[in-house]
């Protein structure tokens, strides 16, 4: 199964220019490489909640992702607002994942509690808040990429 994945930064220095978006790309190669999966839109935004939503209810609602990731704005800063935004756009959270991703990461680096990412499903499309770096896309992520495919096959109504 190839699942329609789209990337969605949350960084005002990203969406100004003033930063290489090196999350997304790990972002790219986890889908690719380890879920088979297919990047049918990328976007970078402003923190802006406004902005956020609008962009995540045009990859469920028109590019009809079958997997949202987003990267950034999952922390503690006051311009971090991107599970706030995540939150108005689902219909139900799926609390578990983001519990394993907490957990899963906390045990190496205690920080991770620090982490207010989301896990959620809007239609058919599952999205999943990501933190902003690099190395914690890829842990978060790791955390639950064994879990996805039944996750996904469940939410497009796929399941067996």
């Amino acid at each position: 199964m190839v699942w329609k994945t789209a990337i969605l930064t949350a960084s005002d220095k990203g969406a100004r220019g003033e930063r290489e978006d090196t999350s997304a790309q790990v972002i790219r190669e986890l889908v690719e490489e380890e879920l088979g999966g297919e990047i049918v839109e990328y976007r970078i935004v402003p923190d802006e909640p406004d902005e956020i939503i609008a962009a995540l209810i045009e990859m469920t609602d028109y590019f009809h992702a079958d997997l949202v990731l987003t990267t950034g704005g999952t922390e503690l800063a006051i311009r971090d607002v991107t599970p706030e935004a995540t939150r108005r756009v689902v219909e139900r959270e799926v609390p578990g994942m983001a519990e394993a991703m907490r957990m899963n990461v906390m045990q190496k680096n205690p920080a991770a509690m620090l982490f207010r990412g989301i896990v959620g499903i809007r239609g058919r499309t599952l999205i999943v808040n990501l933190p902003g770096t690099p190395k914690g896309v890829h842990e978060n992520l790791a955390a639950i990429m064994d879990q996805l495919p039944e996750a996904l096959l469940m939410v497009t109504g796929q399941f067996r």
